[in-house]
C-alpha cells in the first residue's frame, strides 16, 4: 500500500516524499483513514511505529479541507514530556510545510513570554504539555473553545506521571463536539477507563501485542556485581566501538554521577533528566544526535518520545522497577526499520526486576559474558561506583575484543585480561 492510496492530498504527499518515506507503516495504514473519516480513535502502538504521522497527516488534511480564519487553535495535541512535544511539533511542521498552517509548541521550563507572543499571532495547531497549557489557560493567553481535534499522545505515560487531574481540567475547557484521538503503548485498565469517558464510539486499533518488544531489537543481559557496572559499561562502549548509546539510570543523581565517570574514562557523555534546564536538555539531545556526545545518560523521562534516527545501542545501567518501562526504554532503538541492541547490566539486587521483565515478555533474555574484561579489584568494593578506578583505562577506538554471548551467566575469572593489557592494546 502507498501513501497515495490513503487519500492524502498532493501537498501532504509531497511533504512525505521529502521525508524519504515510500510506504506507510501498519499504524498509518489503519489510523489515517479512520481520522480522515472523522471517527474517534483508540490506538495502541509502540514508539517508533510511525504513529505521529498517523495522526499528523490526517489532521493537517482536515484543516486543509475546512479552512477557517481564526487565531484560536483548532487542533490540540497533548504530550507527557517537553522532548516529545518538541518532536511532535517538528513533525507537524515538516508534514505541513506546503500548507499555510501555523504550529505552536508549548511546554514548561522555558520563558512563557515567547509562547504568549506566538499564541497572540495565531496558531492552528498547538502541541503542549498539560501543566504549561493550564498556565496559559489561567492567564487567558490561549482560547481552547474552538478545538476541533484533540490528540492524547503517550496517554499511558501521562497517567503514569500523574497528569490525569490536569487532563480533566483541560477537557473541561474544550468544546463538547470534537474528534478525539488517544494513542497509548498499552491498553491498561486505566487507559480503557480514560477512553470510555473521552471517546465516542471509537475505532480501536492495536498494531502491536501488549508489551511486545521490537523484533529487530537484540537483547542481552550481563549479570555482574554492582561495583563493576561502570567499568563494564566503559569497556563495552570502547571494545565495541559504540559511537552512540543511550544509557538509562533510575535516579537523576545516578545519571549525573555516571556521566561524570564516563567522561573521566575518556567517553564523551551528557546527562538528561528532569532537574536539567530545558536549554541543557535540548543541547544534550542535539549534541547526541549530531555525534558530539557518544553516551547520553538519562532517567525514564527519556524513555518515551525521544526520536533518535538509527540509534544502535540502549543500555539499562539499572533495571526499571516497573517492567513495562523496560519495553519503553528499549523501544528507543530499532526504529523505522533499523536494527538495534539492548544491553542490561543486572546486579544481584536487581534479579527480581529481571524476573518480572522476563515474565512480562514471556521469554528468558539471553545472558552474555565479556571475554577479555577484568575489572580492577577496587571496582568490586561496595562503593566503587562512586569513584574512578585507579588503574582502569577505557578503550576508545574499538581495538578491544568484543563480547560474546552465551546461554548462561558468565563469570569474571581467569579468562580475562588485565586493565593494563587493555591499555597496551589501545595504545598500539
Amino acid at each position: 500500500m502507498s501513501f497515495e492510496s490513503l487519500g492524502l492530498t498532493a501537498e501532504l504527499l509531497r511533504a512525505v516524499n521529502d521525508q524519504g518515506y515510500a510506504q506507510p507503516t501498519p499504524i498509518q495504514i489503519r489510523a489515517i483513514p479512520v481520522v480522515l473519516a472523522g471517527r474517534d480513535l483508540l490506538a495502541a502502538a509502540q514508539t517508533g511505529t510511525g504513529k505521529t504521522a498517523g495522526f499528523a497527516l490526517p489532521l493537517l488534511q482536515h484543516l486543509q479541507k475546512k479552512p477557517l480564519r481564526s487565531h484560536a487553535p483548532r487542533v490540540l495535541v497533548l504530550t507527557p514530556t517537553r522532548e516529545l512535544a518538541a518532536q511532535v511539533g517538528e513533525s507537524v511542521q515538516s508534514y505541513g510545510k506546503y500548507l499555510p498552517f501555523s504550529t505552536a509548541v508549548i511546554f514548561g521550563g522555558v520563558n512563557i513570554n515567547p509562547q504568549i507572543d506566538k499564541l497572540r499571532r495565531g496558531a492552528d495547531i498547538v502541541v503542549a504539555t498539560p501543566g504549561r497549557l493550564l498556565d496559559h489557560a489561567q492567564q487567558k493567553t490561549i482560547d481552547l473553545s474552538r478545538v476541533e481535534i484533540l490528540v492524547l499522545d503517550e496517554a499511558d505515560r501521562m497517567l503514569d506521571m500523574g497528569f490525569i487531574r490536569d487532563i480533566r481540567r483541560i477537557l473541561a475547557l474544550l468544546p463538547k463536539q470534537r474528534q478525539n484521538l488517544l494513542f497509548s503503548a498499552t491498553f491498561s485498565e486505566d487507559i480503557r477507563k480514560l477512553a470510555s469517558g473521552l471517546l465516542h464510539n471509537p475505532e480501536t486499533i492495536d498494531v502491536a501485542p501488549r508489551n511486545s518488544t521490537a523484533e529487530r531489537v537484540s537483547q542481552q543481559v550481563y549479570l555482574c556485581d554492582k561495583g563493576i557496572k561502570r567499568a563494564l559499561l566503559s569497556w563495552l562502549i570502547g571494545s565495541g566501538n559504540w559511537q552512540q548509546v543511550l544509557v538509562f539510570t533510575r535516579t537523576k543523581h545516578g545519571a549525573n554521577r555516571l556521566c561524570t565517570q564516563l567522561q573521566r574514562d575518556g567517553i564523551e557523555a551528557a546527562a538528561i533528566h528532569g532537574n536539567k534546564s530545558q536549554g541543557a536538555r535540548t543541547r544534550a539531545l542535539a549534541d547526541f544526535k549530531q555525534g558530539r556526545v557518544r553516551a547520553l545518560v538519562a532517567t525514564d523521562i527519556a524513555a518515551r518520545g525521544l526520536d533518535i534516527d538509527q540509534l544502535p545501542h540502549v543500555v539499562n545501567y539499572e533495571l526499571p522497577n516497573v517492567p513495562e518501562d523496560y519495553v519503553h526504554r528499549i523501544g528507543r532503538t530499532a526504529r523505522a526499520g533499523h536494527s538495534g541492541e539492548a544491553t542490561s547490566l543486572v546486579s544481584p539486587d536487581e534479579r527480581a526486576f529481571l524476573k518480572d521483565i522476563e515474565r512480562l515478555l514471556k521469554q528468558e533474555l539471553p545472558r552474555a559474558t565479556a571475554q577479555g574484561f577484568k575489572p580492577n579489584p577496587a571496582d568490586l568494593k561496595p562503593e566503587a561506583d562512586d569513584r574512578r578506578p585507579r588503574h582502569y583505562h577505557a578503550p576508545r577506538h574499538g581495538h578491544g575484543q568484543k563480547s560474546s554471548r552465551h546461554s548462561r551467566p558468565g563469570s569474571y575469572g581467569h579468562q580475562h585480561r588485565s586493565a593494563s593489557q587493555h591499555h597496551t592494546a589501545r595504545s598500539r
